[in-house]
């Protein structure tokens, strides 16, 4: 008995440390592989508002990106939003069902209002998933120019082959290869923090720039060179919002550790090392990363950069699945089709008509920018616009849910938001150089979620008129209006409620005059929750008649989980069902809309048009409910937008 107390500890131990490096490897390869273009970036002479290459410059830069991110990452992420979550799920879509959850409250005008700015923070986070791969990839194969400056060539070909290969393994998941993902991350960083302390150790006075005084002073006495260069210093930041995202998956814990023991130190060393390494030759500005290595190990360091930079790609994409997937479960998206890649691993999906979509803008970004640089401008807006507004909502419902005094929400706001505000205003003035491409898919990515939701409440409102009260079509099978012949069997028939009949169930009815022995009326409601406990995922309501064999069955997911009706009806009590049900058997009925466009003034007519092509995209009902297809009968009927 001693012996397994003694190794209790080390199995939790064990486990703790697999999870602190399952979050290494993809909660942290964003912002992990920023050291690579940040520094480069913002004294690259190519910029429309170029910083000038001098000592006070380097110490100032080097400061400022310290700095922003201690306030952006440790202050608004690590000590702020992750300790916000729903249910143990973090992200800005949980942000925004907490949100929804406050709106449903009479009186909450703030939070609904609120929610619609976390859209528009959802949307931001699609174009960033589009150019995350496209730099992230592009900067590590960049790393060839400088083992061989006749590789220049080959740069944009060898990036496109690498993303076309990452996003064709998309539809095989990350479970197989995510056990590898933490050791090579692990070993990134400690390499990048052993080559900053080499580049340290040749100028020793950069450390200095740790003290927040050269930060505010580079503000202060030179805020015209600052405040363009924070467009470029903001890039140091990209990939916070990962650690919020994945919170569910590997625990506040674990996150918080990994970044405080290990990200930040190494990140922070490799800053320091190239900004001493420009201060010793203002020539080595053109790649201080790189340039840190010796000779010999520059190849293998960009190899090693290529690895960090596609996990890093695989954690926004992957990112960028979840988002559509709950998304589509909130009622912003249509019914996308989606795969679950891994067993033992939730939230590890795949959505094919996401993936295609990334692949498509990330190869044209790709060939249309060409280099790391030019990309940097359109990265920063995505990054600054999805942190300000975490930031916002974060502030909010800490407000509501801690009951906070003003006064220090009030103050961290002020703080807080005077930050990201500077990082957004500097990065608006890049707008022509890039920054307007992340808000034109943002806009795009708004103007279709806010589209597809307003057509369905028109769609939803219009069935609802078309199906007609249910207790009342029961009343009328029971008295005998509706004649029907009563035939052996199970029927089930899925709808959006209990207060209407199924278009299909009320076809079958009136026009084939014939009802099953048993009639399951089931209707799917997604919580704004991650996941609906057992207990609570079922309820049965017989519709006001005990030994009719017709009663419905609200069946509750939450937002991450995945609709299954079979498994549903498995759990069912024979007792509560008016006899048993032959599962093995049954026949599933779906009511299937067909859309025209109408005369009303639901919606302006382009509007209408977006919702009609947008509602191709909805997956197959049949497969996204799990039904058999040899079992399952589809009936439609057409609505007017």
């Amino acid at each position: 008995m001693a012996d397994v107390q003694q190794a209790t500890p080390h199995r939790h131990d064990s486990v703790r440390l697999a999870v602190i490096v399952g979050a290494l490897g993809v909660v942290f390869g964003d912002i992990g592989t920023s050291p690579i273009y940040t520094l480069q970036t913002v004294f690259s002479p190519d910029d429309p508002h170029p910083v000038p290459v001098s000592a006070d410059n380097v110490y100032g830069v080097v400061s400022l990106i310290f700095w922003s991110v201690m306030i952006i990452v440790t202050v608004t992420y690590i000590l702020l939003a992750l300790r916000i979550d729903n249910d143990g799920e973090g992200g800005i879509m949980a942000l925004i069902a907490l949100l929804r959850r406050q709106a449903a409250a009479p009186g909450r005008r703030t939070a609904a209002l609120l929610a619609a700015v976390g859209i528009f923070g959802a949307s931001l986070f699609f174009g960033d998933s589009m150019i995350t791969p496209a730099i992230s990839v592009l900067s590590a194969v960049e790393g060839l120019k400088i083992v061989e400056p006749s590789f220049d060539s080959w740069v944009v070909p060898i990036t496109a082959v690498i993303i076309v290969l990452l996003f064709t393994v998309q539809r095989r998941g990350t479970a197989a290869v995510g056990r590898v993902f933490g050791p090579v991350m692990i070993a990134w960083f400690l390499a990048i923090g052993a080559l900053g302390i080499t580049g340290i150790t040749s100028e020793p006075q950069i450390l200095k720039a740790l003290s927040p005084t050269y930060a505010a002073g580079f503000l202060a006495g030179h805020f015209g060179i600052a405040f363009f260069a924070l467009a470029a210093i903001v890039l140091a930041v990209t990939g916070a919002e990962a650690l919020y995202a994945d919170m569910g998956h590997f625990g506040r814990r674990s996150i918080t550790r990994g970044w405080l023991f290990l990200v930040l130190p190494a990140c922070t060393l490799s800053y320091l090392g190239q900004g001493a390494l420009i201060l010793k030759d203002q020539a080595n500005v053109g790649s201080p990363f790189f340039l840190l290595a010796p000779g010999w190990a520059r190849l293998p360091l960009v190899l090693l950069a290529t690895a960090a930079t596609v996990i890093a790609s695989q954690a926004v994409i992957t990112g960028a699945f979840s988002v559509a997937s709950q998304a589509g479960k909130l009622g912003y998206l249509p019914r996308l089709r989606i795969a679950h890649t891994s067993e033992s691993s939730i939230g590890q999906i795949y959505v094919p008509w996401i993936n295609w979509l990334l692949l498509v803008s990330v190869l044209t970004l790709v060939f249309a920018f060409r280099s790391s640089a030019a990309l940097a401008y359109a990265f920063g807006m995505a990054v600054t616009g999805t942190i300000t507004i975490t930031t916002l909502l974060s502030l909010y419902v800490a407000r509501k849910r801690w009951g906070a005094p003003l006064w220090l929400i009030g103050g961290g706001a002020v703080l807080l938001l005077l930050v990201d505000l500077l990082f957004v205003a500097a990065n608006l003035t890049k707008l022509v150089h890039g920054a307007w491409l992340p808000l034109a898919i943002a806009l795009t990515a708004f103007t279709l979620m806010t589209t597809w939701q307003r057509g369905r409440r028109i769609i939803t409102a219009e069935r609802e008129r078309l199906e007609g009260p249910l207790r009342e079509f029961i009343d009328q099978i029971r008295d005998g209006t509706c004649a029907t012949q009563r035939v052996p069997g199970t029927a089930v028939f899925l709808n959006r409620g209990k207060l209407t009949a199924p278009l299909a169930m009320r076809a079958n009815v009136e026009h084939n005059h014939v009802r099953h022995e048993h009639v399951v009326i089931m209707s799917l409601e997604t919580e704004p929750v991650p996941r609906v406990p057992q207990q609570d995922r079922i309820v049965i309501d017989d519709l006001g008649y005990a030994h009719d064999g017709i009663f419905h069955v609200i069946v509750r997911y939450g937002y991450l989980e995945a609709p299954n009706v079979p498994a549903a009806l498995a759990l069912l009590d024979p007792g509560t069902t008016e006899g048993q049900l032959d599962l093995d058997e049954a026949s599933y009925f779906l009511s299937k809309i067909e859309l025209r466009p109408g005369d009303s003034p639901t919606m302006a007519t382009w509007r209408k048009r977006l919702f009609m092509a947008t509602a191709h995209a909805t997956a197959d009902a049949a497969d996204y409910f799990g039904l058999p297809r040899d079992r399952t009968v589809i009936m439609g009927s057409r609505v007017e937008v």
